[in-house]
């Protein structure tokens, strides 16, 4: 069976974006959009082997990437050239002497999913050159020299490309080989090179509409907010056997609801775990000195910590006008300030382990609603916080994580909407399972949606 090599086609400067560095190191959710991208190839059990291809003045760069990511698959960091296609050239004769399946992907589309991927990979047994492509939502029109309407196509038939693009090796490079005897040859992507200077025909992929390219600085808006509506839920973290067994974990908020749940699963899976609240404890995560010096107790005990969870927080459900002003403060200081007490006081703990944070947030805080102004304000300010410390720990080796469940079962959510059928509301147990997963993980900066599991 052949090899499937993943060529990452990182090799622009970001002119059209308009920033100082090119625009595959552009950080989004906590990594670089090059990280990210790779991430995913990474990820894929069926790619076998990753290349990079780079503008020749980011190499050192790169190979610092990857050393820092710890990227097993990574084999090849090539030198790209001028035109796009010379960075398709550069891994086709990089393969010359193999009989392989070439994956050429542009490493600023990070939101490549593994569906994507793996169906590319699917149509590469039964056809030699695939595409990847997505209907047009748009008209689209065909204009003349003058500026004037020319045709108008039939939208039914139109697509719009993106990648993943793929191809037995030998086939793109007899392709590109008759291409570079023309003297009007130009292209903008490998397929259009296959369709023309080949008899093959290409077989299209479903792609999706997250799938995007960062292209304008208005698109780094837009990758950010499908970051963060990303569902990025771990997978099964079975594998990784006694992950936890001697790790030593501080979680506050651990006397109830998820935060109890958690605690539970941490001990089974065979952590030592400290569980700090004001009704357990008196501690108060709005507090920073009641913080600093459960984490010193912590710490002091075990020798180390290798994991801090706050799951603590309040939710007051009534009109801002009504609010009591003592009531807003408690509010902001428990959910906010207490979130960058916990952060800041971690921090030199966790830096000593390379350990991993996590905060709480809600569904609430994709948008402001009645009834929810201080909560849902506060969960918004939670997520953009750990994006931000992400990348301003990811040196530490610090990861910094978001978790957001969908409406949960818990003594808080029972305290101001009563009883609700459970059918209707997600179990803590699963939260807790969640969380775990992502302490198990490498990543950084996301937001980790958990929603119920829907029969159908």
């Amino acid at each position: 069976m052949k090899r499937n090599i993943a060529v990452i086609l990182a090799g622009g400067v970001g002119e059209r974006l308009g920033m100082s560095t090119p625009k595959q190191f552009f950080k989004v959710a906590g990594k670089m959009v090059v990280e990210h991208t790779v991430d995913v190839f990474e990820r894929n059990p069926r790619i076998d082997e990753i290349a990079i291809v780079s503008n020749p003045m980011l190499i050192s760069d790169f190979e610092n990437i990857v050393l820092r990511n710890k990227w097993r698959k990574v084999k090849k960091i090539l030198k790209g050239g001028k035109e796009r296609y010379d960075s398709s050239l550069s891994a086709i004769r990089a393969y010359q002497d193999e009989d392989v399946n070439l994956v050429f992907h542009d490493a600023v589309r990070p939101l490549v999913s593994q569906r994507i991927l793996n169906d590319v990979i699917d149509a590469l047994k039964d056809h030699r050159a695939i595409d990847v492509a997505i209907p047009s939502a748009d008209t689209i029109i065909e204009v003349d020299d003058k500026g004037y309407i020319s045709s108008i196509p039939d939208r039914s038939k139109l697509r719009r490309g993106q990648t993943p693009q793929a191809f037995d090796r030998q086939l793109i490079a007899d392709a590109y080989e008759r291409a570079l005897k023309d003297p009007q040859f130009k292209t903008t992507d490998d397929c259009g090179v296959v369709r023309k200077y080949s008899d093959e025909p290409v077989f299209v992929v479903r792609g999706e509409e997250s799938n995007m390219k960062l292209t304008y600085r208005e698109d780094t808006y837009m990758l950010d907010k499908l970051f963060q509506l990303k569902n990025t839920e771990p997978q099964d973290i079975s594998h990784v056997g006694d992950i936890f067994c001697d790790k030593v974990a501080v979680v506050f908020g651990g006397s109830y609801g998820i935060g109890k749940n958690i605690v539970e699963m941490l001990e089974q899976s065979g952590a030592r775990v400290f569980s700090y609240s004001r009704s357990e404890n008196r501690i108060d995560v709005g507090q920073r000195e009641d913080v600093a010096r459960a984490l010193t107790e912590a710490h002091e005990q075990a020798g180390r910590i290798d994991y801090v969870i706050c799951t603590a927080g309040v939710l007051n459900k009534e009109p801002l006008a009504t609010m009591d002003y003592a009531t807003i403060q408690a509010a902001v200081q428990t959910n906010y300030l207490g979130t960058v007490n916990v952060a800041l006081e971690a921090h030199p703990y966790l830096k000593q382990t390379e350990g991993k944070l996590i905060f709480f947030t809600s569904s609430s805080y994709t948008r402001g609603r009645a009834f929810y102004s201080i909560y849902s304000s506060t969960k918004a300010a939670i997520v953009n916080f750990v994006q931000a410390v992400a990348q301003e720990w990811d040196g530490d080796g610090i990861k910094i994580n978001c978790i957001n469940p969908e409406r949960t079962k818990t003594p808080m959510r029972q305290k101001n909407f009563g009883i609700e059928p459970d059918d209707t509301l997600l179990m803590p147990e699963r939260v807790a399972e969640a969380t775990l997963r992502t302490l198990a993980s490498d990543c950084t900066g996301q937001v980790i949606d958990v929603r119920r599991k829907v029969e159908n």
